[in-house]
């Protein structure tokens, strides 16, 4: 009997535990693309064509306590052959005071920067052999994905805005704090937002400088974005302008168009221009093709190693989400 009255007490100790434990809500998505592009260059290395997938699974946990703080867990995992691999995870912690964020994730550099790029789903980048010069109008970032601690201040009005520290690690120097903010507001029936982000991580000689500043005006089916972005390091003074738009038909396509520029003021000629365009079809809900054409060239510096280029890019995405 005492055998059966322990056994007893251990289910329904067992069974209020569960009863009182926090059920997460759980979400699962993914995104998969698949690509064929094809380069003309003068370098022989970068000239041909290829194939190409891009595939990630995110899986997303989310609690909320009795307090009313709400408690999240997201994971994100590469899923293709040798690239394999964790590409972010991190707990956040928000509530009325904001948002923490705890782990491998992007900075709030990042989370507000507006960048010219942004007008394209599929840019692409055309490859520079050695080069240090900026190839996207993206603020240049050294900590990535690693680990770091940001927040995020709660919405006030049209206005938001975080930090982000990363430490490098014991005795190393090289830690990162970064800043950025949104500003929206309406005009006329018109969205303008304004985004300012910048990065600072630290160096024996030269801190590594990075910041960027764009305006994203939408008008109805129109979208313009321009943006300006710097980056200062040892030996690196470079500044990167560009401008994009974008407008969705009534046929359901969007048809997009960018451009920049990109100078290093360290080395004299060195020089990135590129200007494309992309078409935008959604063929069906969660299935989507890309078509980009970019035009670019590279002239290296006079004491770059570097090799000038120029040529065209094609390339054909179809991307599926889930």
């Amino acid at each position: 009997m005492r055998k059966l009255l322990l056994n007893s007490t251990a289910l329904a100790t067992a069974l209020a535990i569960t009863s009182n434990a926090a059920i997460a809500d759980i979400s699962i998505s993914a995104d998969s693309s698949w690509t064929y592009l094809s380069r003309s260059s003068q370098v022989t290395a970068n000239d041909g064509t290829s194939f190409g997938t891009d595939s990630e699974i995110k899986f997303s946990f989310t609690n909320q306590t009795d307090s009313g703080l709400i408690i999240g867990y997201d994971v994100e995992m590469f899923s293709d052959g040798a690239d394999s691999a964790i590409d972010e995870s991190s707990m956040s912690i928000s509530g009325g005071f904001g948002k923490v964020v705890l782990g491998e994730n992007d900075s709030v550099a990042d989370d507000y920067a507006i960048s010219a790029d942004d007008i394209a789903d599929e840019n692409e980048a055309a490859t520079v052999t050695s080069a240090t010069i900026g190839t996207s109008t993206d603020i240049e970032l050294s900590d990535g994905d690693d680990n770091k601690i940001s927040y995020h201040l709660p919405q006030m009005g049209g206005f938001t805005g975080g930090a982000s520290f990363t430490d490098s690690g014991t005795n190393t120097g090289t830690d990162t704090t970064s800043f950025g903010f949104n500003y929206e507001v309406e005009a006329g029936g018109n969205t303008l937002t304004l985004g300012a982000s910048t990065a600072t991580t630290e160096a024996t000689t030269k801190d590594t400088d990075a910041q960027i500043l764009g305006l994203k005006v939408v008008s109805g089916n129109l979208t313009i974005i321009a943006s300006q972005s710097s980056y200062e390091a040892v030996d690196e003074d470079i500044e990167t302008t560009g401008a994009g738009v974008s407008y969705k038909m009534a046929n359901g396509m969007v048809l997009g168009a960018y451009t920049l520029k990109s100078e290093d003021d360290l080395d004299a000629g060195e020089e990135y221009t590129k200007s494309g365009v992309e078409l935008q079809y959604t063929i069906a809900n969660g299935l989507t093709t890309f078509i980009n054409v970019d035009d670019y060239e590279y002239k290296a510096g006079t004491s770059e190693t570097a090799v000038s280029d120029s040529g065209t890019t094609s390339k054909l995405t179809i991307a599926a989400s889930f």
